[in-house]
């Protein structure tokens, strides 16, 4: 969770840096850049979130599988 937390940091820092170029002068590259970026972030983000729920509450399929059996239970109460 630390690495992607780490690369979360370096590609943001990168991203600023970007934008600040950008404001500067305009430039397609720049622009293009920014979006693959945002894309990297996205999918880092997405990744940091599931491996904290997985840490937190464990793995999918036990989950579901203890919520099935929860909703039985109910159904037969």
């Amino acid at each position: 969770m630390d690495a992607i937390h780490q690369e979360i940091e370096i590609l943001s820092e990168e991203r600023s840096e970007l934008w600040h170029r950008l404001s500067a002068e305009y430039d397609p590259a720049i622009k293009e850049d920014i979006r693959r970026l945002d894309e990297k972030l996205d999918a880092l983000w997405d990744e940091h979130r599931a491996l904290r729920a997985r840490v937190r509450f464990g793995e999918r399929d036990k989950i579901v599988a203890r919520a099935r059996v929860e909703e039985r239970l109910e159904r037969a109460a």
